[in-house]
């Protein structure tokens, strides 16, 4: 339901429903209701529809995990054992969601999905979850999306959620508690693949107009503990479409950190393509101001010049699109509805990571090291995405275009996630 103004900070849930019964959430310091697409004005439903009904009643798509398990090649590592048995994915929340376990397990009953408890790992006080608060609603959102879209990647993996009680607002604000619960749970080895739907512009760091980055790099050392502890770190890209010229949008700029962007699907009930996939408009792509390309980028350069640029990878975000979600927080959001987002994709690509960590036997860190020359090498777990772009003027983004090659629409493209494991296997196991 949410996305950021391209000079805001945000969680990145994009939502393809408002529920009729319900007043539209108010802008919060986080978030920002998605609504300026009329067709994606979807009443949260009983039960989920098929795609084929989502077209004719909404004209928009809709799909379930099985068809997203199909578009991404899941199913050949789910039948030897691949589902991420004995991984952790961690999915880091303000204030989490009252009622995520009884909701997931709505959401594994209906699709036929493995049940999983969910850990709750609160770092600091978390106060009770308010109805009222726009903020805490918006929360429980992004968090039913991150623990249902990993879960439904990664079945067999744990979910961690890591749960602060300070708002996370433009610049630092709520940053502090968040790190500090990836740090709590790193050295707890207890995260090998950790989610961020947050994130903040670099600019808006106290400091950054006289090119003092200290106040941004100082809350690194959780990062810097968790790729030392080969803990991989996803972020959303952002949404609001692409803007070349206005700073990093932070953690995903951060070279620690894998960006995830967006993409758009166009599937067959069964899961099967009728199309190729293409850049999601609303992707954010960011040129970093505070951080130099990192070494893993160099085979991108001419694209990305001398500073980190975003996103690395893609997935399934465009809410016209988007996957059947279940919560029950409050009556008026009980019920299915539609994510999307790059809030979707970053917890979908941790999950990728946690069943390729399962398949390797360890884990990989700062992934990016090894998506990078696989892409340079053409390997087959990298595809290509070359249609589409994330120009959106209703948000003031001149965007970028999807090309062949690395491209700040798609990064390096999106992924056949069979394909992918397997390469990474021979390479790296």
């Amino acid at each position: 339901m949410f996305k950021p103004l391209p000079l805001l900070a945000a969680g990145f849930l994009a939502v393809a429903t408002l529920p009729a019964v319900a007043a539209p959430v108010a802008a919060a310091p986080l978030f920002e209701p998605l609504v300026h697409q009329a067709p994606l004005d979807l009443p949260i439903q009983p039960a989920p529809i098929l795609t084929t009904q989502c077209q004719q009643q909404y004209q928009l798509e809709c799909y379930t995990p099985r068809q997203l398990r199909a578009a991404y090649d899941l199913n050949p590592l789910y039948r030897v054992g691949i589902t991420g048995k004995g991984r952790t994915v961690v999915v880091d929340e303000v204030y989490g969601s009252p009622t995520i376990q009884h909701d997931l397990d709505v959401f594994d009953q209906h699709f036929g999905l493995p049940t999983t408890t969910v850990q709750i790992s609160r770092y600091g006080t978390v106060p009770p979850f308010d109805p009222t608060n726009d903020d805490m609603v918006g929360w429980a959102q992004e968090t039913t999306l991150d623990v249902e879209a990993a879960h439904a990647v990664a079945p067999g993996a744990k979910i961690v959620v890591a749960e602060t009680g300070v708002p996370q607002t433009e610049g630092p604000g709520g940053v502090p508690e968040l790190t500090g619960a990836i740090n709590a749970l790193v050295n707890a080895n207890d995260a090998d693949a950790v989610s961020m739907s947050w994130g903040t512009r670099e600019a808006h760091f106290p400091g950054y107009d006289q090119g003092d980055y200290s106040s941004l790099l100082a809350l690194r050392g959780a990062f810097q503990n968790a790729v030392a502890h080969g803990v991989t770190l996803t972020a959303s890209s952002g949404d609001g479409g692409g803007f070349p010229d206005v700073g990093g949008f932070w953690p995903s700029s951060d070279p620690l950190v894998v960006a995830v962007g967006g993409t758009h699907l166009d599937l067959a009930n069964n899961g099967a393509r009728s199309k190729q996939d293409s850049a999601w408009t609303d992707s954010g792509g960011y040129r970093s101001t505070v951080f130099g390309r990192p070494a893993f980028q160099n085979p991108v350069a001419s694209v990305a010049g001398t500073h980190r640029v975003t996103p690395d990878i893609s997935m399934d975000a465009d809410p016209n699109g988007g996957m059947w979600l279940y919560s029950s927080f409050t009556p008026a959001n009980t019920g299915w509805w539609l994510g999307g987002g790059t809030s979707q994709s970053a917890p979908m690509f941790a999950a990728v990571v946690a069943l390729a960590d399962q398949a390797t036997g360890h884990r990989f860190g700062q992934i990016d090291n090894a998506l990078y020359p696989l892409y340079a090498q053409h390997a087959g777990g990298i595809v290509d995405v070359t249609t589409g772009d994330t120009a959106d003027p209703t948000e003031g983004a001149t965007g970028f275009p999807a090309a062949p090659g690395y491209d700040q629409a798609t990064g390096v493209g999106t992924v056949d996630a069979a394909k992918l494991v397997f390469d990474l296997l021979l390479r790296y196991r």
